[in-house]
Parts: C-alpha cells; structure tokens; sequence
C-alpha cells in the first residue's frame, strides 16, 4: 500500500492549488476548474483567493469571466456554500450536489411560507411564485430581488426566521423563491449592482446567460466526474473528506470510489484514497509563503486538518466550522491576517517561521495592501485571530 506523509500531503498542496513558485500563472479559469470550485459565500473571497494564486490577477479578471465572457458562474452547491464554477461542470454539479441542495431549500421555504399564515399551501404558493419569476426574467431580463419583489405580487409575504430573537423580525420570503430556483438551476446570478466586495446580483434565466443545457445528468456519474476531479487536486484524503467535501454520504462517497478505481492508501496512519495513476513521490517545491482569505478553498478543503492546521483550529475558525484568512508556510497554517484602520494587512503570526520566511510574508503582506489600494475587506466570517485585532 501507498503511504503518504505529511510532508508530500503538503508539497501536493503547495502545486496542485497553485500557491507554489512556478504555478502562479495559470489562468484563473484554469485555477478554478481545477480546484473545482471556488468559495464565493463572502463576495471578497474568490477575488482574494485568485490574487493569492495568479502574479497578474485582477478584479477585472474576475468581472469579466462572470458577466462579460460568462467563462465563470456562481452557483449555489456543495454544503449550500456558493461557488464560483466552470460553467463546463455545472452539469455535473447540478446532478451532484445542487438538486441535493435545491430539495432541502424548497422543502423549507413550503414550510414557512404555510408557518408564516402566507398561504395555507405552501407547495402552490411556492409553485406560482416561481413560475411568474422565470415568466418575469423570460419576458424583461435580467432583475434585482428588489426589483422582481416590485413587479411581482405572486412573490408577496413575509416571515420571521428566528422569532423572538434579536436576529429575528419579518423579513421578505422573495429572495429564498430565488434561492430555490438558482440551486435548481434555473435561474443564475447575472450582472452584479454591487462592487466586488459586496454581493447585489441581477438575476438572469440560465439558458439567456448559458445557453441550453442539455439532457440532465444523473447523479452517481456526476458524483464519479467530480469526486475524480477533487481528488486530483486534493488527494490524497479520507472518505471523510470526501463527504464532508461534497456534503453527501458515505454510501454516495464509497460507490463513486468504486466506480473511478480510487485506490487504498494510508496516510500517516490513516485510511486514505487517491486515483491510481496519481500515486508518484510529490517532490519539494521551492520554500513558499500564501495569503489566503477566509472560507478559501484550500484552507476549507478537508475534514480533517491536523495536517496543515496543526493546533490552531481554535484561534482561525469560528464556532460554525468557517475559516479566516490564514498566513500559510511551506504547506502549513502558521497565523492569520486582517487589515487595520488604514487599510494595511497586518499579519497575525502564531508560530515563528524564521527571518527569511517572515520576510517573505511582510513582502507579501505589503503587495496585497497595494493590490487593495484603500479597499476594506473584513472577513464575513472573522475568525477569533481577527475579532481579538478588532478590540
């Protein structure tokens, strides 16, 4: 059997996520493709994610691959995280993930909708909603929440999401039709009204955005592509990776295993798997150092983490399992960073790397408040690390 060590678990890493020397000009269609995704909950966090991966990057790269060349898409996936996608995988993660998704928030929403005294079936108030939204964008184009709430009395009413709580109070059931009907694949997130660090889409019919698409896939080809696809870029991993990963079950994670070959591996100490012709010594790449930001990809990419993490989960993710942005070394989570008043990165080290590493780190620290140029970007999900530099 194949054992991996930590260390060639973390040279993987360093070229597969494109975040060694040498890997950081590839194109971000590439980048993301590869890593199947990027996590776009905190509108900021696939630009960062993409700066922190191509020398050349910029903001306008990534509008363009969303609203102009359309080469990108967000879609609502995995673990009801949004992503940002290959247009060319949605299928795939449509019939994987998405319908998986789209079920449980229609459930809910029928449920409210009847709770809230909305209508007394939430089934068919949720069925004509829905149906004068596609007929809305079919006939007029792309349009706002706000817009569509406006124009559209099918998708009146309110509920309250956590009644009794200060969180709580009505709020619109519109954007949740628009939820249910993006993760279904119906409807996608068009132009946004917003800057880059803020998230107002315009929505759009899929098909006046993507075009048509096709004959739908079934589910345990879709789960094989992608879990392929995953490992290929982070294997090797646990089967717990896998399903957390993916947020589907054990019984979906061991068929599709079967089904492209995944070999057995240990991972120091470990049951693992990875493809079988992915199995050659992972050589070191030359000494490197990332900023990363919170809910990236990478730093949200396994189960389990000890083996990048090491022992500062505590500090760099908060109660719900989100991370903040991370200071990476050599393959290993070693701080954190936020920006002060002024707009500077500061980083936020929990273990002392070395002159030269940390060197390398205030350099880096230094490029992205250029980059920024002024813009403010607090983590949507600060980490301990952040709240405490807030104080």
């Amino acid at each position: 059997m194949r054992s991996f060590t930590v260390a060639e678990r973390r040279n993987r890493l360093a070229r597969r996520h494109f975040l060694a020397p040498g890997t950081a000009d590839e194109p971000i269609d590439r980048i993301t493709a590869t890593l199947v995704g990027l996590h776009a909950t905190d509108p900021a966090t696939p630009y960062l994610s993409l700066w922190a991966r191509n020398l050349e990057f910029t903001v306008a790269d990534l509008n363009n691959a969303l609203y102009e060349k359309l080469s990108l898409v967000k879609h609502l996936a995995m673990r009801r995280t949004l992503w940002v996608l290959d247009p060319a995988d949605l299928p795939a993660v449509q019939a994987a993930a998405s319908d998986r998704v789209a079920d449980a928030e229609r459930r809910r929403l029928i449920a409210d909708v009847a709770k809230a005294g909305v209508a007394e079936d939430g089934a068919e108030w949720l069925t004509r909603a829905t149906a004068a939204v596609l007929e809305h964008l079919e006939q007029h184009g792309h349009a706002s929440s706000a817009e569509l709430r406006a124009a559209l009395p099918e998708l009146a009413g309110t509920y309250d999401p956590a009644p009794g709580k200060s969180y709580g109070g009505q709020t619109h059931l519109a954007p949740r039709v628009l939820t249910v009907l993006g993760a279904q694949g119906h409807i996608v997130r068009g132009p946004n009204d917003g800057g880059w660090t803020s998230s107002r889409p315009r929505w759009a019919t899929a098909a006046s955005r993507l075009g048509a698409s096709g004959a739908p896939l079934p589910a345990e080809p879709a789960h094989a592509q992608l879990i392929r696809t995953w490992l290929r870029a982070f294997g090797p991993a646990t089967a717990e990776d896998i399903k957390w990963w993916f947020g589907t079950t054990k019984t979906v994670v061991r068929r599709a295993l079967g089904e492209i070959g995944a070999v057995d591996v240990d991972l120091h100490g470990t049951p693992g798997y990875a493809l079988a012709d992915d199995l050659e010594p992972e050589p070191d790449p030359a000494p490197w150092g990332a900023l990363l930001p919170g809910l990236d990809v990478t730093t949200m990419g396994w189960y389990h983490r000890e083996w990048y993490l090491g022992e500062h989960r505590g500090q760099l993710f908060d109660n719900n399992g989100n991370a903040g942005p991370t200071v990476w070394w050599n393959g290993r989570i070693i701080g954190g960073w936020y920006q002060n008043p002024a707009a500077e990165v500061q980083l936020q080290l929990l273990e002392d790397p070395g002159r030269a590493a940390r060197s390398v780190l205030q350099k880096r620290a230094r490029e992205l408040t250029t980059w920024l140029d002024g813009v403010r970007v607090p983590p949507r999900f600060p980490s301990p690390l952040v709240k405490a530099a807030w104080r």
